[in-house]
């Protein structure tokens, strides 16, 4: 039964855009840029528009678990449309263990302690997620309900209380790196707008896919938009020059003092388990979609009636858990699965949107080939981190074919 509305959607919108990320790279891009970044911001939520526009419209035209992955199925073919999804599972496959980290680390660092620490927090908040993803869509997305109205009203009232005081603070010079530094600055904050495909895999749980999903799409725009602006004008002022490692809380501490400061140590918990909550929902039904296709073993596929299936999630978990254990081992950086993250999803856009020029037709067909091009610009910044998904995609593709003729329905 299909139980999202304009106000969960939303609330999954938000949580799949707003994550861990602002924790710290509204900064990172302020050091790489200055005050220049704020054209970065700017563009991203150009570039916002368009996306939102055409996922919204392909969720609509199809309402199915494989999502993304069913959209490039009909402009490009079975083959594409596995290697999107191998492209989509491997983004979270890497990103999951990135924003755990995160989140622990910032737990870690705002309180003193060590990174025994920020593996439990990390692997705490991943088991707390998983455990809501298995009881379904609707105890899932009331949990990102709650996640995301407390996160907003947080972020939004320390930037409210910062703007007056620090607002108009390292302005200038207004680009002391050059003007080439924003778009290094843009590459850092495609993190934080990553997530307009990620309702994609659940608009078949909308009860009118038709009206509530770009409605909900628009709520969130909205809403993200100016969220967002306020963070980099605030971030600019509070943290610009600075190599702070919390700088987040440096922020909120403006308004709130040292209260504050402590307290961001539980909106990175909130952060972190929002953005996990959205995807591990979605990479559960995509994988579903994708065994009962063909592109993946057919026992992925059991249960797939289910709003959220459990077969996919009892997979994911142990490959998680196994990535975390490789960074703490000190093998790669959460960084490093950042961008190699970001590169999966750049991939997926690109393909997608590909498809959406062929599929749409109209002023969405118009939005679809703006963001085509705008994207297939920001994927040049990836550089050396766009092997992660052309080796993901031969994977795809090569597993496919072995698999093949077999697809059957469940």
């Amino acid at each position: 039964m299909a139980n999202l509305g304009v106000i969960r959607g939303g609330a999954l919108y938000v949580g799949a855009l707003v994550g861990p990320g602002l924790l710290l790279v509204p900064a990172l891009a302020a050091q790489a840029a200055g005050a220049a970044s704020i054209v970065a911001w700017g563009a991203l939520l150009v570039l916002s528009a368009p996306l939102a526009v055409t996922f919204a419209a392909l969720g609509v035209r199809h309402p199915v678990a494989g999502g993304v992955s069913a959209y490039v199925r009909e402009g490009l073919g079975d083959d594409a449309a596995a290697v999107t999804g191998g492209w989509f599972l491997a983004a979270v496959a890497l990103g999951a263990p990135a924003v755990s980290l995160i989140g622990g680390y910032y737990v870690a660092d705002l309180t003193g302690s060590g990174t025994p620490v920020a593996a439990a927090v990390g692997l705490a908040m991943f088991a707390a997620v998983l455990a809501a993803n298995l009881f379904g869509v609707r105890v899932s997305s009331g949990f990102q309900l709650a996640l995301s109205s407390a996160l907003i009203v947080v972020v939004a009232v320390a930037v409210v209380v910062a703007l007056p005081s620090r607002g108009g603070d390292n302005w200038s010079p207004f680009a002391p790196h050059g003007w080439w530094a924003i778009g290094t600055s843009a590459n850092i904050l495609v993190w934080l707008f990553v997530g307009w495909e990620a309702v994609a895999q659940l608009a078949g749980e909308f009860r009118r896919p038709g009206v509530d999903l770009p409605r909900a799409a628009a709520l969130a725009f909205g809403v993200v938009t100016i969220l967002y602006g306020g963070v980099a004008v605030a971030t600019i002022g509070v943290t610009a020059g600075t190599h702070s490692r919390v700088p987040l809380a440096d922020l909120i501490s403006v308004g709130f003092g040292r209260a504050g400061r402590d307290a961001t140590a539980v909106l990175a918990v909130a952060l972190t388990m929002g953005t996990m909550n959205v995807y591990l929902a979605g990479t559960a039904k995509l994988t579903a979609a994708l065994a009962a296709e063909g592109a993946l073993p057919l026992w992925f596929a059991g249960g797939r009636e289910r709003s959220i299936p459990r077969r996919p999630l009892l997979v994911y978990a142990p490959v998680v858990f196994a990535v975390i254990a490789v960074v703490l081992a000190g093998v790669g950086t959460t960084s490093e699965l950042i961008r190699a993250t970001s590169a999966c999803f750049i991939a997926v856009y690109v393909i997608a949107l590909l498809s959406a020029v062929r599929i749409l037709d109209g002023p969405v067909r118009a939005a679809a080939a703006v963001s085509l091009v705008l994207s297939g610009l920001v994927a040049v910044f990836s550089a050396a981190y766009l092997a992660v998904p052309v080796v993901a995609g031969v994977l795809a593709f090569a597993l496919r074919r072995r698999l093949q003729p077999r697809a059957v329905a469940v």
